[in-house]
């Protein structure tokens, strides 16, 4: 309690000694600091709906054999970088599937993936992909995944020139304020301590506001990117998951063999009789 006033007047009375670099300095730190805690704040509230969002959507997208499935329901998970992800490859998926399709007759025989896999769903489907197709699908996912990265890292820039700017700034202006303190007492032969007293503390305070810019930047920062490194590892590992099943239950991977001989088949069939 009693250390609380002593810092409360010892910051008044640098300040009100301050020079107007020391002051200009100041604030441009607290600008800084100003941008440093809205993008903490912002990107706290960003990484929690997205860690939460993605949590209901993994749990939504484990729940079913077919990877379009939710896409095909209309469910949305809002803030998923994952379900960004799903959405603009299951978009894809359904474009091929209408304007690109490869009618497969018969049974298709396919091998298991173990977990989730979707074995019944590719025997069952008769419509399907090229593998042409699929490779753009997988162009496709690979770019929603930069761009789910890019936006969890958006603004991050600000917090890491704090943590190496704020201190520099501050170390600028109380050398500057130093600078001029020595000039005035050179100019008034008086160096006294008393003399010296308001223009050092008033300099040192530039330090002071550098530090407490830098010191919860540094923090928020650390702490932003181990969970942003988290959500895209995870992003990832979906993305090639999601391609996998996609190619498992929606692309034609018969032989050459196979293909050929369904095409002969079809060509084969007598045309429908006209009257």
């Amino acid at each position: 309690m009693i250390m609380q006033p002593i810092l409360a007047n010892a910051a008044v009375y640098a300040i009100k000694n301050a020079t107007a670099e020391g002051k200009t300095t100041c604030a441009v730190l607290v600008l800084l600091s100003l941008f440093s805690w809205t993008i903490i704040i912002s990107k706290i509230r960003q990484l929690a709906i997205a860690r939460s969002s993605t949590k209901k959507f993994m749990a939504a997208y484990a729940s079913t054999r077919d990877p379009l499935d939710i896409k095909k329901r209309g469910e949305e998970f809002e803030g998923a970088p994952a379900y960004a992800l799903y959405e603009r490859g299951a978009e894809e998926v359904l474009y091929h599937l209408k304007n690109n399709p490869v009618e497969v007759k018969g049974s298709v025989v396919v091998q298991s993936l173990g977990e989730g896999n979707t074995d019944h769903l590719a025997r069952a489907n008769t419509t399907k992909i090229t593998t042409a197709s699929y490779e753009a699908v997988k162009v496709v996912l690979e770019e929603a995944a930069s761009a789910q990265a890019m936006s969890l890292e958006k603004g991050m820039i600000v917090l890491s020139t704090a943590v190496a700017g704020g201190p520099f700034i501050g170390l600028l202006g109380t050398v500057w304020g130093v600078m001029s303190t020595f000039a005035g007492i050179a100019e008034s032969n008086s160096a006294s301590l008393t003399a010296m007293a308001p223009g050092v503390a008033a300099a040192l305070v530039a330090t002071v506001t550098g530090l407490l810019v830098a010191i919860p930047a540094m923090f928020g920062y650390n702490f932003m990117v181990t969970t942003i490194r988290h959500i895209t590892q995870e992003l990832d590992g979906f993305a090639t998951r999601y391609a996998n099943q996609i190619e498992h239950a929606y692309v034609d991977n018969r032989d050459i063999e196979d293909k050929i001989a369904g095409a002969l088949k079809r060509h084969e069939q007598p045309a429908p009789a006209q009257f």
